[in-house]
């Protein structure tokens, strides 16, 4: 299993996989950030006053990590910020099935009418394991920054 995951195809695939599903989110969240912003407010956890805030930073810094992640630029410190977003957004899906909240995710802007539920939840928990194998083997194939 080891030796799959320091494969540097494999890693490649990984990084090309995860770049492109938040180049897509982060793309879909900034052609609507009022949908978006109305998608964070959904999740009833955060003040009114820094909805927005969110609502412009998360896809923005989505784009720009993913970005790097394909070019292979800083991959570990790329997929890190990347975790740290899908750990936020696990507890952010978690806490609200506990609560019973029907809403939708918001993960791919309004184009993406899917509730939360089990499933987003596996979703960005596979996400996280890619992002969790690319921090401990870092990808340099076809990277525009070998060391």
């Amino acid at each position: 299993m080891n030796k799959l995951l320091a494969n540097e195809y494999f890693l490649l695939i990984i990084r090309v996989v995860l770049g492109f599903v938040f180049l897509y989110a982060g793309a879909l969240k900034i052609s609507n950030p009022d949908d978006f912003a109305r998608s964070i407010m959904n999740y009833q956890l955060l003040p009114v006053q820094i909805v927005n805030f969110f609502a412009i930073l998360i896809p923005w810094l989505e784009i720009f990590c993913s970005v790097l992640l394909i070019a292979g630029v800083s991959v570990r410190e790329n997929s890190l910020i990347i975790s740290g977003l899908l750990i936020v957004f696990i507890i952010l899906i978690s806490v609200s099935l506990f609560r019973g909240l029907d809403i939708s995710c918001g993960c791919f802007g309004s184009s993406s009418a899917s509730s939360i539920g089990i499933q987003k939840l596996a979703e960005n928990i596979l996400l996280l394991a890619f992002a969790l194998i690319l921090i401990a083997n870092d990808s340099k194939l076809f990277s525009f920054k070998n060391r």
